[in-house]
């Protein structure tokens, strides 16, 4: 008999057999998920969507007299109609079966990708228009422990199918000795292929240092990134500033420095954990990290038009299913994107549901990069041109200025004219002088010299 386990939140799910490759939830974490508080895992589940009524707060109502219907055990928020379909859908998404053979397709399309496979041909453009650069380069932020390392390693895995493989990006331990990554690390995905790079940040600090965050994303987003790059803060103290200084100068010894890469889309990654501590209490820290997490990932750096980056969160593995469907609508609300498409629950675990997620994620970050390619100068003046020249038969003010326009440019090219011309005649003039000026030479008197010969 299959028993039906949660996968990721973007929409995947699979049906397990049985076995230990298909669980990886509360099978192997029995002690951690029943810890958690059931009133997350059960209030919603039985509560009857009839049984809810909408007042006129836009709060939802169990009972008449009943103000408001809200979770025990601390939670502080509360439950209102959409909330409550939302989390439905997204444990119905959990039930859809997910077969090897479909992963098996979907990572070939992955491993297939070159950039600019996606583009869209839009607006009467083609693939040929556009500034399509040889890698397409995935940037990775988050707060500090949201696992950013470590889902660059459960990638390279996935996608190298090597499980014996050691881990290829550093990861912190213990958040509190250290920062995690200081230089900015380029990852080609896989190892052997030059399509698709991600790159580990430095961690984004908390809401009280806003403005150093919006600083470095707007490096990253606007200049560039580069592999090796230190990543300085205003914030370090002199200890570490001198430590930093100390490796980038032995980092760089006979190091040839690589190619700075425009960055194509955003990944930003939360701490599961971290994001229910936040809805289960409302103390200072719980609170800061929801602010660090919407302010950074509402950051217009970050955002290509109106293509806000993809969203991962990590720890599930720690989560009962419930917690983590729970997490997923709480982000999708508090954010403004679906959960079902644009969040993906990836635990640190080895299961066909993670696997799955992992594509869904690269596959949605890799079409949007695409989709946001530069078009080429050519075309951008193409562009301009046409728009200028609708802009003069359709819109009578605009002509008027137009011709202004045209009018000042052959009065400048006139007066330069002018100008040339009349150096031109002074020089002439120079010239028919210096010819009246000069001596005339003498003749030869040839009787004079008749003893030279």
């Amino acid at each position: 008999m299959k028993e039906t386990t949660q996968g990721s939140m973007g929409g995947d799910s699979f049906v397990s057999d049985g076995t230990d490759e298909g669980f990886c939830l509360v099978e192997n974490f029995p002690m951690l998920s029943s810890q958690a508080p059931p009133v997350l895992r059960d209030n919603l589940d039985l509560q009857d969507e009839d049984n809810i009524m909408k007042v006129d707060n836009g709060l939802a109502c169990s009972e008449i007299g009943e103000e408001s219907t809200q979770f025990s055990s601390g939670v502080n928020f509360q439950v209102n109609r959409r909330s409550v379909s939302m989390y439905k859908e997204i444990l119905q998404c959990c039930e859809l079966d997910i077969h090897r053979n479909d992963l098996k397709r979907e990572k070939q399309k992955i491993l297939s990708y070159r950039p600019g496979a996606w583009i869209e041909q839009v607006g009467g453009l083609k693939s040929c228009d556009y500034d399509i650069p040889k890698t397409t380069c995935l940037l990775l932020v988050g707060p500090s422990g949201s696992g950013k390392s470590s889902l660059i390693n459960r990638i390279s895995k996935v996608f190298e199918d090597d499980k014996f493989a050691p881990a290829r990006a550093q990861e912190s331990y213990n958040s509190l000795i250290g920062d995690g990554t200081y230089f900015l690390q380029e990852y080609m995905i896989p190892r052997d292929s030059n399509s698709i790079c991600l790159y580990d940040t430095r961690s984004l600090l908390d809401n009280s240092h806003k403005d150093e965050n919006i600083r470095m994303l707007e490096s990253w987003m606007t200049k560039g990134v580069q592999h090796g790059e230190l990543v300085p803060r205003n914030t370090d103290n002199k200890i570490l500033r001198e430590s930093l200084k100390l490796k980038g100068k032995a980092y760089k010894k006979g190091y040839c420095s690589s190619d700075t890469r425009k960055v194509n889309f955003v990944i930003y990654v939360v701490n599961g954990l971290s994001v229910l501590k936040a809805m289960e209490n409302a103390g200072a820290l719980e609170t800061e990290y929801i602010e660090t997490v919407v302010s950074t990932f509402n950051c217009p750096f970050v955002s290509f038009k109106d293509d806000k980056p993809v969203l991962v969160f990590t720890h599930g593995d720690l989560l009962s299913p419930s917690d983590r469907a729970l997490i997923c609508a709480h982000l999708g609300s508090l954010l403004g994107i679906p959960p079902t498409k644009q969040i993906f629950d990836i635990p640190d675990c080895d299961c066909p549901a993670t696997e799955s997620a992992i594509i869904g994620m690269l596959r949605y970050s890799l079409v949007h990069a695409d989709r946001n390619f530069p078009q080429k100068r050519k075309v951008m003046d193409k562009i301009i041109f046409d728009s200028f020249r609708l802009i003069r038969l359709d819109i009578i003010p605009s002509v008027l200025v137009v011709r202004k326009i045209s009018l000042s440019l052959c009065m400048i090219l006139l007066i330069l004219g002018i100008g040339v011309a009349m150096d031109l005649a002074e020089n002439r003039k120079d010239v028919a002088r210096l010819k009246l000026k000069a001596p005339r030479s003498s003749p030869i008197e040839w009787h004079k010299i008749r003893h030279i010969w």
